[in-house]
């Protein structure tokens, strides 16, 4: 926090050093300390609501996470059309494992996360994000680093979905080539797995490096695109791998079917958004085509 009453996001100035800030109004800190692996903070907004901050980085806020979880969730889940065992590394607000949750044709979905404290503190400070999720039967939580978790267990899963922090502190092994093979090989046939990887006009080097690591591994390596009000910068891009190339071009038809059935109440995604989400801007296909 630059002073008091106020708290500045360090993502864009602190650690990429483009020299550019966003500030939140702090109505109330709820909770703020070190934990094992990251500073962590929650606090109230006039706008926002609550907000969690992780190593001085917003991580999500009440108003608009659901532009992220969505679109991370819906996307694969409804493109592989028949998910029923899924393994999420990270996302221990329990966003995506509300909007997994949601489908009933998932049977399983283990959620490993790195720190506990995150877990514990969002589900009783903002308990809307998971919405009870971690209490569902299906869902197993497993604390323990999630580059571990892909290269030793045995499960296999039909999507993997990675809702990391930036490639900073804890979130930086799950960036490396290293990781990606494992995921890959923890992916069923036909399976998918995707990628948080930051606001391209802000963080090219994200974009660029994920794709020269996933393309060697997948068939159908890429990107499709959300916006969240809160990642400044414009659109932000989600990594895409399979070896089912189909799965990126499922008909409008077909996932309208799929998404009528699921009985999905959303508030982002549709079926045509989820079509376009794959056709990226000029830019962003620009620092692909670098790679």
């Amino acid at each position: 926090m630059s002073e008091e009453g106020w708290f500045d996001e360090l993502l864009y100035d602190g650690v990429t050093h483009k020299g550019y800030t966003q500030s939140f109004k702090i109505d109330k800190v709820l909770f703020r300390e070190k934990t094992d692996f990251q500073g962590l903070i929650i606090f109230e907004t006039p706008y926002f609501g609550k907000v969690l901050a992780l190593d001085g980085i917003i991580q999500t806020t009440e108003k608009d996470e659901f532009c992220y979880h969505e679109m991370q969730a819906h996307v694969p889940i409804l493109a592989h059309g028949n998910a029923k065992r899924v393994l999420i590394i990270g996302g221990g607000d329990g966003g995506v494992l509300r909007e997994v949750l949601r489908h009933a044709t998932v049977e399983k979905a283990v959620m490993v996360e790195i720190d506990r404290m995150v877990v514990d503190l969002c589900r009783e400070y903002m308990p809307t994000l998971s919405d009870g999720a971690f209490d569902d039967p299906r869902a197993q939580l497993v604390i323990a680093d999630g580059l571990k978790y892909v290269a030793g267990t045995d499960d296999r899963f039909d999507v993997i979905i990675v809702d990391s922090t930036d490639p900073v502190g804890p979130g930086e092994a799950l960036f490396t080539a290293e990781f990606y093979g494992n995921c890959k090989r923890c992916l069923t046939d036909g399976g998918v797995v995707v990628t948080q990887n930051g606001v391209t006009f802000f963080q090219p080097e994200e974009v660029t490096g994920t794709c020269c690591r996933l393309k060697p591994i997948f068939a159908d390596a890429g990107f499709y695109v959300t916006v969240v009000p809160t990642y400044v910068g414009g659109f932000m891009t989600l990594g895409w791998g399979t070896d089912d190339t189909t799965l990126r071009d499922v008909p409008q038809e077909v996932l309208a079917d799929r998404f009528a059935g699921s009985g999905l109440m959303t508030r982002y995604y549709t079926p045509d958004v989820h079509r376009a989400a794959f056709a990226l801007p000029a830019f962003i296909i620009a620092e692909i085509a670098e790679d």
